[in-house]
């Protein structure tokens, strides 16, 4: 079982940056064994993904529209991921969720994640 509870979101205006937290509770296995995700929502859209890491953190995956603006970390010592935003813009406004996946590579695909926090809301005012 995972528990996963975001943090860092926030109003932040355009050109500005964010660091979203996502810590992790796990019981049965370590929290190297899951790959981790963030995802976001904005209202009326569907869900979209936006990075991913794998179990160990060598190997990370994005969307094109936050590559390059984006980071993905993970910190296993303290079952932590990670997503720094810069250069945010008015459309990164949304909930962000982050996923964990009980496979040890990312995918970007919301149905490979098994378990799902409550989500952060970012505001990026123009």
């Amino acid at each position: 079982q995972v528990q996963l509870v975001e943090s860092g979101g926030g109003l932040v205006q355009a050109g500005g940056s964010l660091r979203l937290s996502c810590a992790a509770s796990v019981s049965g296995r370590p929290f190297i064994t899951y790959a981790m995700g963030w995802f976001r929502q904005a209202p009326g859209k569907e869900r979209e993904f936006i990075a991913g890491i794998s179990g160990g953190g060598h190997s990370t995956n994005y969307a094109g529209s936050v590559k390059g603006r984006f980071t993905i970390s993970r910190d296993n010592t303290k079952n932590t991921v990670y997503l720094q935003m810069n250069s945010l813009k008015p459309e990164d406004t949304a909930v962000y969720y982050c996923a964990a996946d009980r496979s040890y590579y990312t995918s970007s695909e919301g149905s490979e994640y098994d378990y799902w926090g409550q989500g952060t809301q970012v505001t990026v005012s123009s």
